[in-house]
């Protein structure tokens, strides 16, 4: 059993190098170009895709919808992934002095934000549901901090490495279950 993984296309404030997180941010019509190319492949390579399930910020279920279409994969919104609320960082530049320190403390609300900790909670759980559903396997179509929680959930990593870890807009990852 497989389980896949992708984050979205491309939105203006990647090429701004600012922090999304939980602000809702549009796709650039690169973006939308990248979720094209990915529904191409997986539907090319015929990647064994059962079930999207995708945050509902519109720049990752724009990027879900995209793949589905060209797929015909059905899709379906999940709450749990969506992006980490980094409060008083979003809209900040994503290499920050003190946003690259803020990442190390996993259980601070970035003053009005979610911990590291509670959003891999959820993500977490979220897995469990996921792998214990045996007959399906699953694309997740969300967001670079959601894509750092499914890593740790596979690999252990320390914390300079897991604040570090990062995935291209829609880099597909598959894992082993």
């Amino acid at each position: 059993m497989k389980l896949y993984f992708t984050r979205h296309g491309q939105t203006i404030w990647n090429v701004e190098n600012k922090i999304c997180g939980a602000t809702d941010i549009a796709l650039t019509d690169l973006g939308r170009e990248q979720a094209r190319e990915l529904g191409i492949r997986i539907k090319s390579d015929n990647i064994k895709i059962d079930k999207i399930l995708y945050s509902p910020l519109m720049r990752a279920k724009d990027t879900a919808i995209i793949i589905s279409e060209i797929t015909g994969i059905p899709a379906f919104e999940e709450k749990r992934l969506t992006e980490q609320n980094f409060g008083k960082y979003e809209s900040t530049p994503r290499n920050g002095a003190e946003f690259q320190e803020a990442k190390k403390s996993f259980i601070t609300h970035f003053e009005t934000g979610e911990t590291m900790l509670h959003l891999a909670q959820r993500i977490y759980n979220l897995l469990d549901d996921v792998i214990a559903d045996r007959d399906t396997t699953y694309l997740l179509v969300a967001h670079n901090g959601i894509a750092r929680v499914v890593q740790s959930y596979f690999t252990d990593m320390t914390n300079d490495e897991y604040s570090a870890y990062g995935i291209k807009n829609c880099q597909l990852l598959s894992y082993d279950i």
